[in-house]
């Protein structure tokens, strides 16, 4: 059994439906990682702010569409519109990387440093060393990665806690919900752009 078996078989594939909780969002947002929808060019970083910024306006239109039900109808929609929100800047991801002519070096442990280092930083600090003048992105196993994806939706939910109150407000809740989602996908954009600033980024061998 390879490498690769042992991890497709601890993280689950992606589906159109939801999962129910934190931890198996995450699974579900880094299980793949998506074709890239840009190219190499020879100016990749304002490419990549004008994706980042596209990306953010995107993720905000879509979290405050979602919490515009006030109330519990609000709550019921936090599960789904994190989702949605990852599987938006995941995609985000591999379009910058792609910009850089990096796409051959994005795994799914850059996919979750990138999506969760700005919410989860205690957590991820240990996952990115340097060596050196080399990044190296830790290899983890099939259930290392799940202990990983275990601790940063335990950071994820307390963060969830703390913004979840703006939902039992109509408008302005979802005014703020869209914001933080913009903010919280410009963070996203910025943590792969301080990866890809290092040439010699080491890719992980997911053991």
């Amino acid at each position: 059994m390879t490498a690769t078996d042992v991890t497709s078989k601890s993280l689950p594939v992606i589906c159109d439906q939801p999962p129910r909780d934190v931890e198996g969002s995450i699974e579900r947002a880094i299980a793949d990682v998506p074709a890239p929808r840009t190219r190499a060019v020879s100016d990749p970083d304002r490419q990549a702010e004008l994706i980042a910024k596209t990306a953010a306006r995107n993720a905000a239109l879509l979290s405050g569409s979602l919490a515009l039900p006030p109330g519990p109808f609000g709550m019921l929609t936090v599960l789904p519109d994190l989702f949605l929100i990852w599987k938006t800047q995941r995609q985000m991801v591999a379009d910058i990387f792609a910009l850089y002519g990096r796409s051959a070096e994005l795994t799914r442990m850059h996919m979750l440093y990138c999506l969760f280092r700005h919410a989860a930083s205690q957590v991820l600090r240990d996952v990115v060393v340097r060596t050196g003048q080399r990044i190296v992105v830790a290899q983890l196993s099939g259930g290392a990665l799940k202990a990983v994806v275990a601790k940063v939706g335990v950071s994820v939910s307390k963060r969830m806690a703390g913004t979840a109150a703006g939902r039992w407000v109509p408008l302005a809740g979802a005014a703020a919900v869209g914001a933080y989602a913009y903010w919280d996908t410009l963070q996203v954009a910025r943590s792969a752009q301080r990866l890809l600033a290092d040439p010699s980024l080491d890719p992980p061998s997911e053991s």
